[in-house]
């Protein structure tokens, strides 16, 4: 499995443990403001803000705080500071790619924490373009194995616009364009498939195994870039062994 699934595992199950809600809602007030200003306020007419407040629902966002985000992104609230999204790449320990989506008002303040956190993890910040053209904007849908056959699982996501079913240890993933996203979670939904998590992210095209002297810091980076208020997602394309990954992700 490579890093986008392992680390979003662990964050499901951190998320449970850790119950940090108020950041959570943090990032997607953002994401929801962001998206209201670049494509309006309707979530009809606006695929971004759509997925930003089914996210937001998803969490159990109050609608009152919705509401305000979207407000703030259309301009209706006076004196409201706007965030500007930047991507940031670089490198982790063992030469991982590394990509880093933030919104800030400050970026100055941003690049100088976003530097330190590589630094202090045996990474480096690179230059823009060093290494977004190894990973790609794609859907991405896990989904329990023991709740679908595969061939079941397969006919129905490329008949719904599907890209690709990876199978994974205990579960699926299911690949689909950014385009064909919300076609296929539909599908999924009225055929009574269960899905643990979805998201658009972006998806290695390979992926770099590490042993585990490098995963640690590596899986640490992760985690402090995660719990930057300014951070949105992280993205990596390293791949760690199953029996490695368990052990460590205890430790973080």
């Amino acid at each position: 499995m490579s890093g986008h699934s392992k680390w979003s595992t662990i964050k499901r199950k951190k998320g449970a443990a850790d119950a940090k809600r108020g950041k959570v809602f943090t990032k997607i007030i953002k994401e929801i403001s962001l998206a209201a200003r670049l494509g309006g306020g309707d979530p009809e007419g606006n695929a971004r803000l759509r997925q930003a407040v089914m996210a937001a629902k998803a969490e159990n966002m109050p609608k009152d705080n919705i509401e305000r985000a979207i407000k703030k992104g259309t301009g209706a609230l006076e004196g409201a500071l706007y965030d500007e999204e930047v991507v940031y790449e670089g490198y982790g320990p063992g030469g991982i790619a590394v990509l880093v989506e933030v919104m800030t008002d400050n970026k100055k303040r941003t690049v100088a924490e976003i530097r330190h956190i590589f630094s202090k993890h045996g990474g480096n910040l690179g230059e823009n373009g060093c290494v977004s053209w190894m990973f790609e904007k794609k859907g991405s849908i896990i989904i329990n194995k023991k709740d679908v056959n595969d061939d079941t699982l397969m006919e129905l996501v490329l008949d719904a616009g599907g890209e690709d079913v990876v199978e994974l240890e205990s579960e699926y993933e299911v690949i689909t364009e950014p385009n064909a996203f919300e076609d296929v979670k539909e599908a999924l939904g009225k055929a009574g498939i269960k899905k643990v998590f979805d998201e658009i992210s972006m998806i290695p095209q390979t992926t770099v195994k590490l042993d585990e002297q490098k995963a640690m810091p590596m899986l640490k980076l992760m985690e402090q870039m995660e719990d930057n208020d300014d951070v949105q997602h992280v993205y990596a394309n390293f791949d760690i062994p199953d029996a490695i990954m368990e052990k460590l992700s205890q430790s973080i």
